[in-house]
């Protein structure tokens, strides 16, 4: 019987990388994306086109309640087990102070930490039934505050504090830790320059850009570590030192 990955977020990115890594392995893998249909689409018709019938995809909105317990009965009903979640969905965004409004905290607390929180809730018995594991994707720069994206650090420094209570709540039965990536992409949308990446490399003492496949990797690693649960794991070239 296969195990089951279900990563959100996965049509895209990170997302993607972690999906084609545990294809690879021979896992099912649910595939969970927002607005990026065609991409998803795309996606799970690359996987088995590989490993037939292994990759299933599943439209939610995580900023909505009543979407997130939908993806969670739809995921229950794909496959035979869940063993791992991955919850890599993320609303990104500056947010200075001045222009703060209830819409922003709705949509970067939704998809950053409230999804994940209600998601995780909702596939706890399944996690359990497997002995799964839950990783959560947080950000290597919480620890240093970043100027006006104040929302977005505080829901991904709830979801850190989340994934340490929860580790301990959740406890023998599932493995609970996050994984905070440093600089791997420009954010969606934005090209940097050579001059702007040569700034963030200053910065880094490994002195280079990470990748996708640097966090799909630390995702394999992590998961199958059964004797580690509410680590934060930074995966930042050292820049986080």
């Amino acid at each position: 019987m296969n195990k089951t990955i279900l990563i959100t977020g996965a049509a895209k990115r990170i997302g993607k990388e972690i999906a084609l890594t545990y294809s690879d392995l021979g896992w099912n893998i649910i595939i969970h994306y927002n607005s990026s249909k065609d991409d998803a689409e795309k996606l799970a018709n690359q996987i088995n086109s590989k490993n037939p019938n292994t990759a299933k995809i599943i439209q939610a909105n995580l900023d909505v309640d009543s979407e997130v317990t939908r993806l969670v009965d739809e995921a229950k009903g794909l496959f035979e087990t869940i063993d791992i979640l991955v919850n890599n969905a993320s609303t990104f965004y500056p947010t200075p102070i001045e222009d703060i409004s209830l819409e922003h905290w709705t949509n970067l607390v939704g998809s950053n930490l409230k999804g994940p929180l209600f998601l995780i809730n909702g596939l706890r018995d399944k996690l359990k039934e497997s002995n799964g594991s839950i990783i959560n994707i947080t950000d290597t720069n919480l620890s240093k505050g970043v100027a006006n994206f104040s929302i977005y650090s505080a829901a991904k420094g709830g979801l850190e504090s989340l994934t340490k209570g929860l580790a301990r709540e959740l406890a023998p039965e599932i493995t609970v830790n996050a994984i905070a990536p440093g600089a791997m992409l420009e954010p969606p949308d934005v090209v940097w320059t050579d001059e702007q990446k040569e700034k963030v490399i200053s910065n880094i003492p490994l002195k280079k850009m990470g990748s996708e496949k640097d966090i799909a990797q630390a995702v394999k690693f992590i998961a199958g570590a059964k004797y580690i649960t509410g680590q934060i794991i930074k995966v930042d070239g050292g820049r986080s030192l």
